[in-house]
């Protein structure tokens, strides 16, 4: 039978069968192409073994865009779906995929072509006539209800027959090689040989011969029947096979002339060309495989390049070396499993890169600090110093600059340790075995060895902080210049940013013309590009054997680690000291950082001052311990206290700021000087007064020079002259202004001190007011205590005087009036060197200058009131009588030239003058009172003519003083007015 022809619909490979394949050359395959059946089976009346009947398989050349029955897929449940059944709850599909498995709509398959009408139109024209033919045939033809029955009998006679033949044979999986199958066909009952059943075993095997053959010959007998029932349709097959042979052979041989001029143009247009593409992707690839194993080769060196970058302490590069080695890791060499103990690797390397970096800072520091302090402010190894910031700048270690803070304490101590050893060496004085400690070896300088050591101190500290400020002005321009790298990067990147519309544009153009084979030179001209674009078509055009549209190609050897593995961008700054530096952008520091840097680095440089000042006043307070410094004179504490002025203002000078410890202790210890040079100088005036008798004194030259430098404007002690050849006599008086002034002892050793008062606060400023308070009180002091030892009556039993005499008073007001002429040259000398808040103390001079007039108006009233009682006693006794003059005005102008004689020389003209107006006053006040007590009247009488006659006598012998010639005495108010 036809049906029961054992081999499939679809042609095995290892068949005789075979459908024939196109051999091709392996070499010329990109890939293996796994062989797809033919569409024409080959003749069955053709030779097998040979070769040249067998046809090629659809080329890849040419089918390869092109939708052939091979792209068609065919999915299970699609096919086994029955879109007729309404429900398909109980599909297998359904249950397993779900409800949406129905409703999902196919997609239309994008290799078929849409089916419509028009496409079965041909086909409708050439059937019509054939199904027309075929309708008149069975109008013609007889029923054939007849042979029908007939053949309805026969089959159901046939299946009787076949029911005979038992079901196993029936199986489609009978085989006699299953041993039970065998068994149940072939009993092994029938074939047993044991003794006794041999004839009946034999009739058995027969019968079963017999069977099987009667089996047979029902099964040969059906099926010649269904031949004799398809007798017709077999023998007009038979018929038509050799018509369909030779219309295949024709097929074949066309196909096979096809294919070998497919082949020939595979040859010669296409295996050329795909031979080209697919050495260009071979040498593609192998530039990447080449780039990528020097790229990894390059890396593989990265630890011994860093371990000799560190030998030569160049950590910025061996940094920024990691820093590119582990991008390139993450990047381009990801997944590389020799390197995948590497990135662990270089961060414990980068670690230990940043305690060598601050270790080699604290060293530095040290070995900067430390270094000999000769009158040299070189940076030490500048290039040294920029590497060790920026590397620690680049690892965010801001905090670096507090090691530098720790050494400059820790030198500042050296320093003043090295020169108190230093000088303690050259004192022969100074047994350093018996005196260990070096405070103990200070103590006992003297000041000029103790000055000199301070002087020696101070000098090494400014150049110390000289250094200091040269290695932190360093520091300071480098995280300036990355702050001015990080703004110069943000103004980039905002120009990029505005630009990247027109950058865009330009690129999606070239990359169009790219893709559509031009050049982009035929585009556009080198004049018509921006540069950003010129750049990219250079880059693009590098490699004219790269292919535009392949993600995979690559363009020159030159994409290396250089170019790719790293991303950094450098730039060149150069520092005030002339090192040149690469700052690159991957130092991610802020702004507000980088700033709060800056000034913490400023800020030590304040703290440096402040360490030098500190460590100068525990010098100093460890020399005043036994009161050294109080026990200095005037001019040794003068020039300390220049010395300390000078080291005070160059510190400023170079730091920018006042550090006021230093400055402290200089007034706390003038303030102890201005108390003990107060007090030396108050004592000995109070001395000077207890042993004054108040006679004048004869005045040195050198205290005349002293008020002459005076009178030039400016107060300070002059200059001891060599002694001349001949000695300058003394005078009597002291000139000032042209003025005599007869003065005492005390008075000239006063103004001695109130200039070296004037002079400390030129010496010292800061001490001005307080010089200003000690001044006023030692002039009241001498006000106070003069009144009581003159006015009253103090030196009688101080220095034992018999009595105060009007010579006495009157020197001890003129005394007090050279005071009173130096006040204001006094409050002008300290207004000029007092701040401007500070003026309300001038006041003190005006409270004095108002002490001492009182105090001159109070002697030369006591002058008056001594002559008043002289009157009073003389007149109360007075009598007019003869002779003439009396006795009481010869005694009255006696004691009147007495006084004369004695204030004469002491006071100017016009004091005296004025003294005795008012002393005439006073006799004339006590004359009209004698007068009216003796009632005598101004009427010409004889006793008028005699008070006449006296007054007369007293009027001339006044007016003969000297001096007082022009006095008007008006002795006619001695007579009372008529009413």
């Amino acid at each position: 039978m036809a049906s029961s022809h054992s081999s499939s619909p679809v042609p095995q490979s290892n068949s005789s069968d075979a459908f024939f394949k196109k051999e091709m050359d392996a070499t010329k395959c990109f890939r293996p192409v796994q062989s797809l059946p033919d569409v024409c089976p080959k003749e069955p009346t053709g030779n097998v073994g040979d070769s040249s009947n067998l046809c090629d398989s659809p080329s890849l050349v040419v089918d390869q865009h092109r939708w052939t029955i091979y792209h068609s897929k065919v999915n299970l449940p699609a096919a086994l779906n029955d879109p007729r059944l309404a429900k398909r709850e109980s599909d297998f599909f359904t249950k397993t995929w779900g409800v949406d498995f129905v409703d999902t709509e196919v997609t239309p398959p994008f290799y078929l072509p849409q089916i419509t009408k028009e496409h079965f139109a041909l086909y409708q024209q050439e059937i019509t006539p054939r199904e027309k033919v075929h309708e008149r045939c069975k109008n013609i033809c007889t029923p054939k209800d007849t042979f029908d029955r007939t053949l309805l009998h026969t089959h159901d006679k046939s299946r009787t027959d076949l029911e005979q033949v038992p079901k196993i044979f029936m199986k489609p999986d009978f085989a006699l090689e299953d041993s039970l199958t065998f068994n149940a066909v072939l009993p092994w009952s029938h074939f047993s040989t044991a003794g006794g059943k041999g004839n009946r075993d034999a009739a058995s095997s027969k019968l079963l011969q017999e069977k099987l053959s009667h089996y047979l010959d029902i099964v040969e007998v059906n099926i010649a029947h269904q031949i004799s029932l398809r007798s017709e349709a077999f023998f007009h097959a038979m018929t038509s096979q050799h018509e369909m042979q030779d219309y295949l052979r024709k097929t074949s041989q066309a196909v096979k002339l096809l294919r070998e001029k497919i082949s020939k143009i595979d040859k010669v247009m296409c295996e050329g060309s795909l031979r080209v593409l697919r050495l260009s992707l071979t040498r593609n690839n192998c530039i990447k495989a080449y780039n990528k194993l020097k790229l990894m080769a390059t890396v593989h060196q990265t630890q011994p390049t860093v371990q000799l970058l560190l030998s030569t302490s160049e950590f910025v590069g061996a940094l920024d070396l990691i820093a590119t080695t582990q991008e390139v890791l993450q990047q381009e060499l990801q997944g590389i499993h020799s390197f995948r103990h590497l990135g662990s690797q270089l961060c414990e390397l980068e670690k230990l890169i940043d305690k060598m970096m601050i270790a080699e800072f604290s060293t530095y520091a040290r070995n900067d600090l430390n270094r000999p302090l000769e009158d040299d402010c070189q940076i030490l190894e500048e290039e040294r110093l920029v590497s060790l910031v920026f590397g620690l700048l680049k690892q965010r270690k801001l905090n670096f600059y507090e090691i530098y803070g720790d050494e400059m304490i820790i030198t500042a101590k050296n320093i003043i340790k090295q020169c108190v050893v230093n000088t303690v060496s050259q004192i022969e004085e100074i047994d350093t075995e018996v005196v260990v400690k070096l405070a103990d070896q200070m103590r006992m300088m003297n000041f000029p060895q103790w000055f000199d050591l301070l002087k020696s101190i101070f000098s090494k500290f400014t150049i110390f902080l000289k250094r200091i400020k040269a290695t932190l002005n360093t520091i300071h321009s480098v995280v300036f210049l990355v702050l001015d790298k990080n703004q110069k990067t943000r103004d980039l990147e905002d120009t990029l940013q505005k630009n990247s519309a027109k950058d865009s544009t330009v690129d999606t153009e070239v990359a169009y013309l790219t893709h559509e084979g031009m050049f982009i030179s035929d585009a556009f001209s080198e004049g018509d590009l921006p540069p950003v674009a010129a750049d990219t078509t250079s880059q693009r055009n590098t490699s004219p054997n790269s292919e535009p549209c392949s993600s995979d190609s690559v363009s020159e050897p030159e994409c290396t680690t250089d170019s790719s593995s790293s991303k950094e961008q450098t730039s060149s700054s150069v520092t005030p000291g002339g090192v040149e530096m690469m700052i690159s952008d991957d130092m991610k520091l802020t702004d507000l950082e980088l700033v709060r840097l800056a000034n913490n680095i400023q800020e030590l440089l304040y703290n440096a001052s402040d360490i030098c000042h500190d460590r100068s006043v525990k010098f100093l307070m460890a020399r005043a311990k036994d009161g050294f410094l109080e026990k200095l004179n005037s001019n040794e504490f003068v020039a300390l206290s220049r010395l300390m002025e000078g080291f005070i203002l160059d510190t400023e000078q170079i730091c920018g700021r006042k550090s006021m410890s230093l400055r402290g202790a200089l007034q706390s210890q003038a303030n102890r000087f201005v108390n003990r040079f107060h007090e030396e100088r108050k004592t000995k005036l109070s001395l000077l007064l207890d042993n004054e008798r108040w006679k004048q004194a004869e005045v040195p030259a050198e205290f005349q020079d002293l008020v002459d430098s005076v009178s030039d404007g400016r107060i300070s002690l002059p200059e001891k002259k060599p002694a001349a050849t001949e000695e300058r006599k003394p005078t009597e008086f002291l000139i000032v202004e042209g003025q005599k002034y007869a003065t005492v002892g005390t008075v000239l050793l006063l103004i001695r001190i109130i200039l070296e008062y004037c002079q400390c606060v030129d010496n010292i400023p800061s001490i001005t007011t307080d010089m200003l308070t000690r001044l006023s009180d030692l002039l009241k002091y001498f006000n106070s205590r003069s009144c009581q030892l003159v006015l009253g009556a103090g030196a009688l039993q101080v220095v034992g005087l018999k009595t105060i005499t009007t010579k006495n008073l009157a020197l001890s007001s003129r005394c007090l009036q050279l005071i009173v002429h130096y006040i204001p040259i006094i409050r002008a000398h300290f207004e000029a060197r007092l701040q401007p808040k500070q003026f309300s103390m001038l006041r003190h001079f005006d409270h004095i200058m108002k002490d001492y007039h009182d105090h001159i108006a109070e002697i030369s009233a006591k002058l008056v009131a001594i002559m008043d009682s002289l009157f009073d006693k003389l007149l109360s006794k007075y009598e007019v009588k003869a002779p003439v003059p009396s006795a009481c005005f010869r005694n009255i102008c006696k004691q009147m030239a007495k006084m004369h004689e004695a204030i004469y020389d002491l006071l100017p003209e016009e004091q005296t003058q004025m003294l005795f107006l008012r002393i005439n006053a006073s006799y004339k006040l006590h004359l009209k009172r004698q007068l009216a007590h003796l009632n005598v009247v101004n009427d010409g009488g004889p006793l008028n003519g005699l008070v006449t006659s006296d007054v007369a006598f007293y009027t001339g012998n006044l007016q003969a003083l000297k001096g007082l010639k022009n006095l008007d005495l008006n002795m006619a108010e001695i007579w009372e007015q008529k009413r």
